[in-house]
């Protein structure tokens, strides 16, 4: 299985962020989740969302109000869109694919499959 990322690398504050991950070796259709880890500067990854097999979505709280994620059947692709950036959104992204396991009341996300590290900066 491989996760190919691509983005524009460099946006300025306003702008909309649009990522694309390219899955081979698997569908995106017929199990797991399909998820966006983002990384900002000297910090630890943060969860951005996903969306799963069967085209549900679900979103960090923290970025929900600016954050899209779709996906194309066809082309095997799914794809995060964060709106408004600011200079705070500069951070190093990964598409990856996951699965959840519900264990002793709480649900658990496992990541086995990431596509290589994508940085974003966004300057004016």
């Amino acid at each position: 299985v491989q996760l190919q990322e691509s983005c524009p690398g460099l946006l300025k504050p306003s702008q909309t962020l649009s990522l694309t991950c390219t899955v081979s070796g698997d569908s995106i259709t017929t199990s797991n989740n399909w998820s966006w880890i983002r990384q900002p500067p000297g910090k630890g990854m943060e969860w951005s969302g996903y969306i799963t097999y069967s085209g549900s979505t679900y979103y960090s709280p923290y970025l929900k109000s600016r954050t899209s994620i779709s996906r194309d059947t066809s082309n095997n692709q799914f794809y995060l869109q964060l709106s408004s950036v600011t200079p705070e959104d500069t951070d190093i992204n990964y598409c990856a694919r996951s699965y959840s396991s519900y264990i002793s009341g709480s649900y658990y996300s496992y990541y086995n499959y990431w596509g290589k590290r994508t940085q974003i900066t966004i300057s004016s």
